[in-house]
């Protein structure tokens, strides 16, 4: 273990997990190798959590729903497992009720143990290998994630994979915000940059079709009150937003704000999609961060990523990895206190 980080807890095989703790630009994060998760997160000024979290590595292992995690090889959701690529169907584990494909399977590298590479006092590069057959999934995927504190509130999330045979790759920070230590995020506000969105079925995975935002619930052009999606015509959001047909240079896409703490989250990112969720499904039975309850609401989710799906969908951003190339996706959660 590298001087100054801390044995988290150890998994039943005996494994250390370790917490590297970085400050940097008024922030101060803590990071454990298991799932790369973002344990905790403050603000100088603020003094409540910017996460949520657990205590202890059994909470995690036991009751998180992607607390701060780096779910994948594939993100999100793929319907019924399935999809080909160059002519050859794959079958991938059905872990959300077995019907759909979610976050990479039951055991995908957000439930692993990463490996650090490199580390200092305001970063930290994590390496994961995800085997090929895993859950089902073609190829040796590499897949390194970086957590730097650039300054200024700035939280760097950089990922970066490669493949030995042609695979899905979409990676995310999952991170639930919550930004003035409330029970729920209602008080929150947020604006996205976004003229479409993706419509789902009940099983949540888009119709393939990219709708557009304007007389929708999912307008978030303007400052909106997150406490409207329990009003009359509201909706829950676990949604994509659609920002771009792919991958592009960094910009910025969407501001959340409480008017009670004054601490905003801009986020910027490479990628053409963010997923907003609203912890609608929260309901941990242990409590976490500073002894809260995390209830319905509890926090939200930005999760900056390829479109659900894309890969079963010629009209989604490209999906597939291919030997030879690099992933690289890039996003800043940028928090301030006013």
């Amino acid at each position: 273990m590298r001087a100054g980080n801390e044995i988290f807890g150890h998994l039943e095989n005996g494994e250390a997990v370790e917490r590297v703790t970085l400050a940097g630009g008024g922030l101060t994060a803590h990071v454990l190798t298991w799932g790369a998760v973002i344990q905790d997160l403050r603000l100088q000024g603020h003094d409540a959590p910017l996460v949520l979290g657990y205590k202890d590595l059994p909470s995690y292992l036991e009751h998180s729903p992607y607390f701060g995690a780096t779910p994948g090889r594939c993100a999100n959701r793929i319907a019924g497992g399935r999809f080909s690529i160059d002519g050859t169907g794959h079958q991938l584990e059905c872990n959300e009720r077995g019907v759909t494909h979610l976050h990479g399977g039951s055991d995908g590298i957000g439930r692993q143990n990463w490996r650090i590479a490199d580390q200092g006092s305001d970063f930290v590069i994590l390496t994961v290998t995800d085997p090929a057959a895993r859950a089902g999934y073609p190829g040796t995927c590499a897949i390194t994630c970086t957590y730097r504190l650039t300054g200024r509130g700035v939280l760097s999330v950089v990922y970066e994979a490669t493949t030995d045979a042609p695979t899905p790759v979409n990676l995310c920070q999952h991170s639930y915000f919550i930004l003035d230590g409330s029970a729920d995020a209602f008080g929150h506000e947020i604006r996205l940059a976004a003229d479409h969105y993706l419509p789902v079925d009940h099983n949540l995975i888009p119709t393939g079709e990219i709708r557009p935002v304007a007389g929708t619930p999912f307008d978030l052009r303007d400052w909106t009150p997150l406490s409207r999606q329990t009003e009359a015509g509201g909706v829950a959001f676990d949604h994509n937003f659609c920002f771009s047909p792919e991958r592009q240079a960094k910009r910025p896409v969407g501001t959340v704000r409480s008017p009670a703490s004054g601490v905003s989250l801009d986020v910027l990112t490479t990628e053409p999609g963010v997923q907003l969720y609203t912890g609608a499904y929260v309901n941990s039975p242990v409590p976490g961060l500073d002894g809260r309850r995390y209830g319905p609401f509890a926090g939200f989710c930005l999760e900056t990523q390829i479109w659900p799906d894309a890969v079963n969908h010629g009209n989604f951003p490209k999906a597939v990895l291919r030997p030879g190339e690099t992933l690289r996706q890039e996003t800043d959660y940028v928090f301030r206190k006013t």
